[in-house]
C-alpha cells in the first residue's frame, strides 16, 4: 500500500500558510478535477485526494495533530465535545459532492437552479450517549457548506465591480428560443443561462468564488442540545444551512438527534427502566439498594419491600429522565431480579432447611395429643442432612 502524499505537497501549498491560502489553493484544483468538469479516467481520485487534504488542512484542531504527529486524529482521538461529521460525497448529511454540485451549478450556468437564490438548508446527523440527552450537552460539529466567500464578503464582486443588467435577456431573467419543426416554428421559454433568471450579472465577478458570493468551505459550529430530547428530533440552527447567492439569505443546519443505546438504562418515553439485582434471602425480608441515576452525581434508593418476587416492579418517582422544556421528570423503574445465593454455609443451609421443614410439616405435622398423651405424640425435629459431614 503506498503511503499517503503529504497534505501540503497535494494542495501546493507551504507548510505555513495561511487558512484563506489554503481554502484558495483547493478551490483552484477542485475547479479543474471535479468530475463534473474534468472527464479524465483519474479525476475522481483526485479530487477526493484534494478534498481529503482539503478537510485536514482547513481544520484547525486536524491540523495541529496532523502536523505534530502526522495523524489528523492525533494519539488519543478529540474530545468528547468534538463531533467531525463531514464525509466525501456524501454519508452524514450533505457530502461535498453536494456541495460542489450547487457549486458548480449555482452561479452562470445551468437554468433550473438559478432561480433559487436562497440557500437550501442542510440536514446532518448526530449521535449522543442517554447521559448526554438526560443533561443536556453542546457539541461542536465540524461540517462542509457553502459559506459566504471571505474575498469579496459574499457579494459576489470583485473589487470595482457592480450590478449591471444582464445583455443576454436585458434584464427580464428569461430567454426565448425558436426551434423551427416538422409543424412550423416553436417556442420555448427559459431562465437565463448568463445571469441564472436574476436579470443582472456582475461585470467585475470574483475570481475566488466565480460571482457567486459562495464557496465551499469547512465550518464549526457550537450546537446546544436540550436535556431530554428524544431520539429523531431534531436542532436548528438558523442561517449555518448552505449560503444563498450574491449575499441573499442562508438555509439552517438542522441536526436529527440519534440516542446511542445505554447498557444501564432502556428508555420508555420519559421513564427509565433498570434491572436491580437482590439475593432470594433480601426478596424475603425486604432491602434497600442504592443506584447511579441517569444525572452525574446523582443516586437513587430502591426499596425492596419484603416478599417481593421475580420481575416485580419498583417505582422511584422524578429520577427518569427529564421532560424537554421543563422542570419535571419521568420515573426510574427499577425491574427485580431475585437470585439464590450459591455462598450459604452449611450451617446457614441447616437453619433454612429447619425452617422449611417446620413451614412444610407445621401444626399437621404434629399430630393431636391423644387423650392419655403419650411421647410418642410429642413433635420430632427433622434428621440434620448435615451430621456427621464434616464442615
Amino acid at each position: 500500500m503506498e503511503p499517503k502524499r503529504d497534505y501540503y505537497e497535494v494542495l501546493g501549498v507551504d507548510k505555513d500558510a495561511d487558512a484563506r491560502t489554503i481554502k484558495r489553493a483547493f478551490l483552484k484544483l477542485a475547479r479543474t478535477l471535479h468530475p463534473d468538469v474534468n472527464k479524465e479516467p483519474d479525476a475522481e481520485e483526485k479530487f477526493k485526494e484534494v478534498n481529503e487534504a482539503y478537510s485536514v488542512l482547513s481544520d484547525d484542531q486536524k491540523r495541529a495533530n496532523y502536523d505534530r504527529y502526522g495523524d489528523p486524529n492525533g494519539p488519543a482521538g478529540f474530545g468528547s465535545d468534538y463531533v467531525d461529521v463531514s464525509d466525501i460525497f456524501g454519508g452524514s448529511g450533505f457530502g461535498f459532492g453536494d456541495i460542489f454540485d450547487s457549486f458548480f451549478g449555482g452561479g452562470r450556468g445551468g437554468a433550473g437552479a438559478q432561480a433559487r437564490t436562497r440557500g437550501r438548508d442542510m440536514g446532518i446527523h448526530l449521535q449522543i450517549t442517554l447521559e448526554e440527552a438526560a443533561a443536556g450537552c453542546a457539541k461542536t460539529l465540524s461540517y462542509e457548506r457553502l459559506a459566504p466567500c471571505d474575498d469579496c464578503n459574499g457579494t459576489g464582486a470583485a473589487v470595482g465591480g457592480r450590478m449591471q443588467t444582464c445583455s443576454r435577456c436585458h434584464g427580464t431573467g428569461r430567454v426565448v428560443e425558436v426551434q423551427r419543426t416538422i409543424f412550423g416554428q416553436m417556442q420555448t421559454q427559459s431562465a437565463c443561462p448568463d445571469c441564472g433568471g436574476s436579470g443582472q450579472v456582475i461585470d467585475h465577478p470574483c475570481e475566488t468564488c466565480d460571482g457567486q458570493g459562495r464557496t465551499p468551505s469547512r465550518e464549526k459550529v457550537e450546537v446546544k442540545i436540550p436535556a431530554g430530547i428524544h431520539s429523531g428530533q431534531s436542532v436548528k440552527v438558523e442561517g449555518k444551512g448552505e449560503a444563498g447567492l450574491r449575499g441573499e439569505v442562508s438555509g439552517d443546519l438542522v441536526v436529527s438527534v440519534e440516542i446511542k443505546p445505554s447498557e444501564r438504562f432502556e428508555r420508555q418515553g420519559d421513564d427509565l427502566y433498570c434491572t436491580v439485582k437482590v439475593d432470594s434471602l433480601q426478596a424475603i425480608l425486604g432491602t434497600k439498594v442504592v443506584l447511579d441515576g441517569i444525572l452525574e452525581g446523582e443516586k437513587a434508593e430502591v426499596e425492596i419491600p419484603a416478599g417481593c418476587q421475580f420481575g416485580q416492579q419498583v417505582v422511584i418517582e422524578r429520577r427518569g429522565m427529564p421532560r424537554m422544556g421543563m422542570i419535571a421528570r419521568g420515573n426510574l423503574v427499577a425491574v427485580v431480579q431475585v437470585e439464590t445465593p450459591t455462598d450459604l454455609t452449611k450451617a446457614q443451609l441447616l437453619s433454612i432447611s429447619a425452617i422449611e421443614a417446620e413451614r412444610s410439616l407445621g401444626s399437621a405435622a404434629a399430630p393431636e395429643a391423644s387423650e392419655e398423651g403419650g411421647a410418642d405424640d410429642k413433635w420430632r425435629a427433622p434428621k440434620n442432612p448435615f451430621k456427621g459431614k464434616k464442615k
